[in-house]
């Protein structure tokens, strides 16, 4: 079973155990984290709903910054070049559970 949320303007595929890499929010130190945003569910068994009440819970496992990547900027024949690098800032977030119309796929255990 899998659910697609969305969470800082990207879209995820989590299943309970799945850590997933969302881009950090501000306040977002806490140990629990709720998604209410779940667009679609699936069991394995049906094929993919769209939920009327659904939220997935998480917790956090770390937070970080990814690789640098570079950016570069040029223009030819003016003698401009710009280089400036960049690492975005993420939170890691185990899946615990999914909740979909007040049934509960997952269990609490997984976190540890």
């Amino acid at each position: 079973m899998y659910a697609v949320i969305r969470t800082g303007g990207k879209q995820y595929r989590v299943a309970p155990g799945d850590v997933v890499k969302i881009e950090k929010a501000v306040g977002d130190t806490e140990n629990a984290v709720e998604f209410n945003d779940v667009l679609a569910f699936s069991d394995g068994l049906s094929p993919i709903l769209k939920p009327t009440e659904a939220k997935v819970l998480g917790t956090v496992v770390s937070e970080g910054r990814g690789d640098k990547i570079l950016v570069f900027h040029f223009k030819r024949k003016k003698q401009y070049k710009k280089l400036q690098g960049h690492r975005q800032a993420y939170t890691a977030v185990r899946i615990n559970t999914i909740e979909v119309n007040g049934f509960s796929y997952g269990s609490e255990k997984t976190a540890q």
